[in-house]
């Protein structure tokens, strides 16, 4: 029976409440046993990814699944996008972003004896899946276990999971993450 739940286990990432509601839920619709993984080093300022992290541990109480907090460490962000600051959202920035933050979930998933990672990025409209889809499959390879590839936005992905967020009250932030982002925004309005 062990040996079972175990097969069924998939690592989640989430970058935030709002994104990894519906995820979550389908991932229990499919018979999958999510524990969710919130790795944001990118997040800015400190008082956002609190307020993120916050929204994330309702969420995954409402559930009854599993949350690891992974340390914030922005430093490490900031080294691994060096050079890369000005280029637009859904840019190499971006790419580089999804890289660290996957390679961390595959190698804490291969650490926890989970076979099977995905993430809660899929469900933005805003990023490119077919970036994010070769980024984790080479993030399984690397660590050997499996990438689950599922677009969560397909068949209204982002409304559910904003409708989930709402009947909660889950904290709503208006850019990505990073201060790249957040500044792409405010200079838009």
């Amino acid at each position: 029976m062990q040996e079972q739940k175990n097969a069924n286990r998939v690592l989640l990432h989430a970058c935030c409440g709002i994104c990894s509601g519906y995820p979550i839920k389908f991932l229990l619709e499919n018979q999958y046993l999510p524990v969710v993984y919130f790795y944001n080093p990118n997040i800015q300022p400190v008082n956002d990814y609190i307020k993120r992290l916050d929204a994330q541990k309702t969420l995954c109480s409402y559930f009854g699944v599993e949350l690891i907090e992974e340390q914030y460490e922005p430093e490490v962000f900031e080294d691994y996008i060096k050079g890369l600051e000005t280029e637009p959202e859904r840019g190499k920035r971006c790419d580089k972003c999804f890289e660290l933050r996957l390679n961390r979930t595959a190698q804490k998933a291969k650490e926890l004896n989970i076979n099977i990672f995905t993430s809660s990025i899929a469900i933005s409209p805003h990023k490119l899946y077919p970036h994010l889809k070769q980024i984790g499959e080479d993030a399984a390879k690397k660590y050997a276990i499996q990438f689950l590839a599922v677009d969560f936005k397909k068949k209204d992905g982002f409304l559910k999971t904003n409708k989930i967020a709402n009947e909660l009250g889950l904290y709503r932030q208006n850019y990505c993450g990073c201060k790249y982002s957040f500044r792409q925004v405010n200079t838009q309005q």
